[in-house]
């Protein structure tokens, strides 16, 4: 590990990690914007669609309503998310100065990434009958420049992302949603990991190689091994609104520009069709 991996970093780059690393800016996340996503496509929206996956919701009318409403929020939370990740990914290839400079396999990844990303996104449009209601994304100085701050960013998103399936595979109101976020959440996972594997790779010109990386809500860990958990985190998530608290400040401005991130460079999200690195990858069914 080079001398400079343990030197304190007084730049302006590692001043906005550190910012970033800060409890205050790590919390709300589109509070209220998936239960306004939800309002606006209507509750009576998700029952065709579970329907259409096999599935009859089961009990009151009331409780029906509830759990679709409960269901567009997990899914209106989760397809912001992944608009979220398909720019981030999307500002990784197109302006980070370090990525043609890392392994091609690494750089592999990241383009699958963005891909994966976006097909989870069309899954969950498909549900919410609507698309996602931020298609600006805002990110800390430094994001597409410091490598060390991109890939904390990475990894940290990953980790809520995982959080918030997890609330998914927990609260949703049906078998196959369920199904759908746990097979979502393996592939964060995936994301996570090697993202994890890209900072040793990092040359040593822009600021590599990178040793420890962030965790959400808490302190830089090793980066050996990159799979270092046996367990995904829960985060503690109470419910989906913990989850979406957590990311505002990338999606709404004025929050942005309170946690100190670049607001004179909003990163717009553009959906595209993706192509999955294997066939047997695509999303066949709600089923499997």
């Amino acid at each position: 590990m080079d001398d400079h991996s343990n030197a304190a970093d007084h730049s302006p780059a590692g001043e906005q990690r550190d910012r970033w690393s800060a409890p205050t800016t790590r919390k709300r996340f589109l509070k209220g914007a998936a239960v306004a996503g939800a309002s606006a496509t209507g509750l009576g929206l998700l029952a065709p669609a579970a329907l259409a996956a096999g599935e009859e919701p089961e009990g009151s009318e009331a409780t029906k309503r509830h759990e679709h409403l409960r269901d567009l929020t997990i899914l209106g939370a989760a397809q912001i998310a992944e608009a979220l990740a398909v720019t981030t990914y999307t500002g990784i290839i197109e302006n980070a100065t370090w990525f043609k400079h890392i392994a091609p396999s690494s750089q592999e990844y990241i383009t699958a990434a963005r891909q994966e990303e976006m097909s989870h996104y069309l899954v969950e449009e498909s549900l919410t009958k609507a698309a996602s209601p931020y298609s600006v994304f805002y990110y800390p100085e430094g994001m597409f420049t410091d490598a060390h701050t991109t890939l904390n960013v990475l990894c940290s998103l990953e980790e809520a992302f995982i959080a918030a399936y997890i609330v998914g595979v927990r609260d949703f109101s049906t078998v196959n949603l369920k199904m759908t976020a746990a097979r979502i959440l393996g592939v964060e996972s995936e994301h996570r990991t090697l993202a994890r594997v890209l900072g040793p790779e990092v040359p040593k010109r822009f600021g590599g190689p990178i040793e420890s990386l962030a965790t959400f809500g808490g302190p830089e860990e090793s980066v050996n091994p990159a799979n270092n958990y046996g367990y995904e985190r829960t985060l503690l998530l109470p419910d989906i609104k913990a989850a979406v608290e957590a990311l505002e400040p990338f999606a709404v401005q004025s929050v942005a520009e309170k946690a100190g991130y670049d607001v004179s460079n909003g990163y717009p999200f553009v959906p595209f069709t993706p192509t999955l690195p294997s066939p047997l990858g695509e999303f066949n069914s709600f089923k499997g």
